[in-house]
């Protein structure tokens, strides 16, 4: 139990700290996923909503293993995340268009198990 809360630590400060996306839009990110969430639960209904975020929160964890797992904990470059050795530091590049499209498949796949499933 203590190693799965070391690696939640470290995720949770590499979460903090990186610059794959601009500072504005982690924030903005929170609000947009908010947003979308009072809407999905005012059109659809409350089982639908939980059913999505289920699905959704699922897929994107596997999002988020694979890349930790195939980036060596995000310190070697695969598909879009990209390393730059700056001297004794290492840099990333912003993500780009592999791991924006696992988070529109998942959302769309989330939608769909949604509305079939209730």
């Amino acid at each position: 139990m203590k190693k799965l809360a070391d690696e939640t630590k470290y995720d949770l400060n590499y979460l903090k700290s990186h610059t794959l996306q601009p500072q504005w839009f982690k924030i903005l990110k929170v609000f947009i996923l908010l947003g979308v969430l009072v809407g999905y639960y005012l059109l659809y209904g409350w089982q639908a909503t939980l059913l999505f975020c289920m699905t959704f929160f699922t897929l994107m964890l596997m999002v988020h293993f694979t890349y930790r797992v195939k980036t060596n904990k995000y310190t070697t470059s695969w598909l879009d995340f990209v390393i730059i050795q700056e001297g004794e530091e290492l840099k990333t590049k912003r993500i780009g268009k592999y791991y924006y499209s696992a988070v529109i498949m998942s959302a769309i796949i989330s939608f769909l198990v949604s509305q079939v499933l209730t």
